[in-house]
């Protein structure tokens, strides 16, 4: 083995190292470790959220023929959701790279969504209370249902009117306004919750990575175009954009996601960029440049994994800010129509002439302990990464 081939390996045994140590001192720390756990179950949920909440049974045996009316109704949402989940687990355990990782489980989850309408049969006219009909006239010999049996838009039109109940037996978390089980709504709205942060956090990241890579590295003129542009973002108000978007283009959760994404990028652009200023005179990066790696070979493979924990830290806060702002625009009124959202139930809670506490304390409740568990998160892995706190 050569010289080379001993540095790389020493290299590579290091980085792991070093990381497996600032996950170690991350979650020792038992905020962390709740914060984790919280975002596990709105995962979790939020994947197999068809299978937890629906008004259509799991399983049912109709003269003696046994079918899943849960899969035949499945939408291209939920398989990417769970193609996305399932090579999350796998990537996980394979041996290569954290960015070729993300990179995999991503085309896994495009491929998903641009191969599952070729097998995914859109859904008939839904009408939620059939299966109720069916099983109160004994048409099925037996029916397995699932833990919430109600649909987020099922809106119990068979059982008068349901519209804000309490908490009770049948309705775990009470009803909304229209008679729609809150647990139901609030299952299903965890995708919005959990995939806003994801894709609105993706993209700032991968802006700010690319600018404030480039301004670190090259410095000078480069430097002060980047900066210039920094600040001409900062001082655009995300909540104001977004209303204004809304207005012209209507209620959409991408254009939401993009919003937010293209109006957070520059926090991360400055973290690099301090980064990149120390690092570019650092004897491994002149000898990187004495050697004629190339420039993208030189910022992504030998800069970036020295310089992007600070960006990780302020990515936990990003998530938690996305979550943050479709609450706040969903609780204005704003939100989306056809989807459940936790902002958009919270806001019901003060629109009747009565104030409904269970409409407050659950959704409100859902979105407070989703961005405290970032922010735990957050908090520890800077304290792990900060030398001065006994970190890194």
């Amino acid at each position: 083995m050569t010289e080379a081939r001993v540095k790389v390996k020493k290299s590579q045994l290091w980085r792991k190292s070093y990381a497996a140590r600032i996950l170690r001192q991350t979650f020792s720390q038992w905020g962390a470790r709740l914060g984790l756990a919280w975002i596990l179950l709105v995962a979790f949920v939020a994947v197999f959220a068809p299978f937890l909440a629906n008004s259509r049974p799991l399983l049912v045996s109709r003269d003696g023929v046994v079918s899943s009316p849960v899969l035949e109704a499945l939408t291209v949402g939920d398989v990417t959701w769970m193609a996305a989940f399932f090579a999350m687990l796998l990537v996980a355990w394979l041996p290569m790279g954290w960015i070729k990782k993300i990179l995999l489980v991503l085309a896994v989850a495009l491929a998903s969504a641009l191969l599952a309408p070729n097998w995914v049969k859109p859904p008939k006219l839904v009408v939620h209370e059939q299966y109720r009909e069916l099983a109160a006239q004994g048409a099925f010999d037996w029916q397995i249902l699932p833990p919430v049996p109600y649909s987020p838009r099922d809106y119990l039109r068979d059982q008068g009117d349901t519209g804000f109940q309490p908490p009770s037996r049948e309705h775990w978390l009470g009803t909304e306004e229209n008679g729609a089980d809150v647990l139901s709504r609030m299952i299903h709205a965890a995708r919005i919750a959990l995939g806003i942060g994801l894709v609105a956090t993706g993209i700032a990241l991968v802006i700010g990575v690319l600018i404030g890579g480039l301004m670190g590295y090259f410095s000078g003129i480069v430097d002060i175009i980047g900066m210039r542009l920094v600040e001409i973002f900062e001082a655009i108000p995300t909540l104001f954009l977004l209303l204004t978007f809304v207005a012209f283009f209507g209620r959409n959760l991408y254009i939401m996601m993009l919003i937010i994404g293209i109006t957070g990028w520059t926090g991360y652009a400055r973290y690099l960029r301090a980064e990149f200023l120390k690092l570019r005179q650092q004897d491994f990066v002149q000898a990187a440049i004495a050697a004629g790696a190339s420039t993208p070979s030189i910022l992504f493979r030998h800069m970036l994994p020295n310089g992007i924990a600070p960006v990780l830290v302020a990515a936990s806060f990003g998530f938690a800010s996305a979550i943050l702002a479709e609450a706040t625009l969903s609780f204005l009124g704003l939100g989306l129509v056809d989807s459940p959202s936790w902002g958009q139930m919270l806001n019901q809670a003060v629109r009747s002439s009565a104030f409904n506490w269970w409409m407050a304390i659950f959704p409100g409740g859902a979105i407070f302990l989703t961005v405290f568990a970032y922010n735990l998160i957050g908090d520890a892995l800077r304290d792990a990464i900060d030398p001065k706190l006994g970190g890194g």
